[in-house]
């Protein structure tokens, strides 16, 4: 059975589409999940592209390389690892020929090597930068991981390497193909209830891990900011369908032993051009994980895993939203070997990656000087 359909069969394909709306079976369409240009079930023809993935840490393995077994228009062909001892496995696991095997010793010589067309960096976020512009050097496409990178500065010097070597830039945000996210861009943007009145977003959990990297200043610049604040700031840019002129921000340490080089988490508000104010925290010492708005004819939002790689609900109005789970890494690294094959810049080219940069920048020098932060033109629209 095709794996596309195996994984629809296991979460009852059947039973779900009997139970959506005609409304949101026309946004599942629209994310790709019954088959369109986004879709991993219904590709247009096209170039299957060679994809190599730098860094095998826990995203790596637990979602991209499993991504990469279900899309249509690519596969992996390439490994960029530190670590010799998980070699063995992922050639056996993937296919991947000896000679497609790197470390960052040898990383250049992968500009030699015609089975690899995309570089994934799959790095702390204090590495991408380095690896992305030396893999646009090498001519190969590029897909960072979020956040793009650790300064502004080093965004536009990523921008700048693909322009120059004439390759993609993407930031690997899977929600922009994620139904219920679809979805509730698709609300917002048809004001489907109305004006947007309030807006409130949230990632956190618990960790108790003495190693991770976002502990290092080095690695993770800011802590939790950098690993889960991306995704309730882009949510709110893309649900109050504004940039922010102005954020004020807090941050917070319970535990200083452990969080030595960075906060533990973030607390902030946004202001927008339209009145809207939206507030959001990522941390490491709470817990939550969902996005909420309210507007004048009732609220929409997602109350269940709201950022999560699947078990996702949420509601809009009085009604629940049910669409089938989906693969997000593959409907994404899909689309965007799509818009290579189309020279376009896609759903979340590196300017939307530098533009998201900028903002939680933004966020550490509020909480750093405990002063609100005005922002300037982010050289990229809300959505």
């Amino acid at each position: 059975m095709d794996k596309a359909l195996e994984r629809w069969v296991n979460c009852g394909l059947l039973k779900a589409i009997m139970n959506i709306s005609r409304r949101e079976l026309i946004a599942l369409l629209g994310a790709g999940a019954l088959g369109s240009s986004r879709s991993w079930a219904a590709q247009p023809e096209g170039k299957t592209y060679g994809v190599a993935l730098v860094g095998l840490g826990s995203y790596a393995t637990g979602q991209l390389g499993p991504a990469l077994l279900e899309t249509k228009r690519a596969r992996l062909t390439g490994i960029v690892t530190g670590s010799p001892e998980k070699i063995p496995s992922w050639r056996e696991k993937y296919g991947v020929a000896e000679g497609n095997v790197y470390s960052y010793e040898n990383f250049d010589e992968i500009a030699d090597n015609k089975d690899i067309d995309v570089i994934y960096i799959v790095l702390p976020p204090g590495m991408h930068a380095e690896y992305s512009i030396r893999a646009a050097e090498a001519g190969k496409h590029v897909i960072c991981e979020k956040p793009m990178a650790a300064t502004v500065e080093e965004c536009d010097a990523m921008i700048a390497a693909a322009k120059k070597n004439k390759v993609g830039l993407h930031i690997g945000y899977r929600l922009h193909w994620d139904p219920y996210h679809q979805r509730l861009m698709e609300v917002a943007r048809t004001e489907e209830m109305g004006k947007l009145k309030d807006f409130s977003a949230a990632l956190a959990y618990q960790d108790r891990n003495p190693k991770a990297w976002k502990l290092s200043k080095k690695l993770g610049v800011a802590g939790e900011l950098y690993n889960l604040g991306t995704y309730p700031v882009q949510a709110a840019l893309y649900t109050v369908r504004e940039n922010p002129i102005r954020v004020t921000a807090t941050s917070h340490n319970a535990r200083p032993e452990l969080f030595t080089e960075t906060p533990e988490g973030y607390d902030w508000v946004f202001e927008f051009p339209g009145g809207v104010k939206a507030s959001g925290f990522a941390s490491s010492a709470k817990s939550g994980n969902f996005l909420k708005a309210d507007a004048e004819k009732g609220g929409f939002g997602l109350d269940q895993q709201a950022f999560a790689y699947g078990g996702i609900g949420g509601y809009v109005g009085e009604k629940r939203m049910n669409f089938p789970e989906v693969n997000q890494q593959a409907l994404q690294i899909d689309g965007m070997c799509a818009s290579l094959d189309k020279g376009e810049k896609g759903l979340a080219p590196g300017e939307m990656g530098r533009r998201d940069v900028a903002l939680l920048q933004a966020i550490m020098k509020s909480a750093e000087t405990g002063k609100p932060v005005e922002i300037g033109d982010l050289g990229y629209p809300a959505v």
